[in-house]
């Protein structure tokens, strides 16, 4: 149960009261009914990290925002949905930043798009170094060309 309040969270989709809980090792406030689970800002943070290293987290986390039509369970003001990170995955957030209102299975889905986002971030970052090892002549891909084109001479 958040910090904030003593009284016992509802479930922002069917209104039952929240369990204290854990996903992917984070203690969390889980709905029994429909296995959504609320999220603190730093248990969202807590989760990406099960993935990847802070470096890889940077950058924007919300695009395409919009009123949602979930009431944050801790000051019962209407959410903002949001694309996570650009994907097509819509979590809801509490506008007073209380937290992140995750539906069954999105957690997992969040770990995906954390993996996809290492795995991109990791191959950007290789072309990078390829690339600039190739412009100084440290044996990439140029230079075997080069040394292709110098033998048939």
């Amino acid at each position: 149960m958040t910090s904030e309040t003593s009284r016992a969270l509802l479930c922002p989709r069917d209104q039952t009261a929240l369990d204290i809980g854990r996903e992917h090792d984070i203690e969390v406030d889980t709905c029994p009914q429909c296995g959504g689970a609320w999220y603190e800002d730093e248990e969202l943070e807590l989760l990406e990290s099960t993935v990847s290293e802070d470096h890889h987290r940077s950058g924007m986390i919300d695009y395409a925002k919009r009123e949602g039509e979930l009431n944050c369970p801790v000051c019962g003001e209407r959410m903002r949905a949001f694309n996570y990170r650009a994907y097509n995955l819509e979590l809801d957030a509490c506008l007073k930043e209380h937290g992140f209102w995750l539906d069954r299975g999105e957690a997992e889905h969040v770990r995906q798009v954390m993996r996809e986002r290492v795995a991109g971030l990791s191959r950007a970052e290789s072309a990078q170094h390829d690339w600039h090892r190739a412009k100084r002549g440290g044996g990439g891909v140029m230079d075997k060309l080069r040394g292709l084109f110098r033998g048939g001479r």
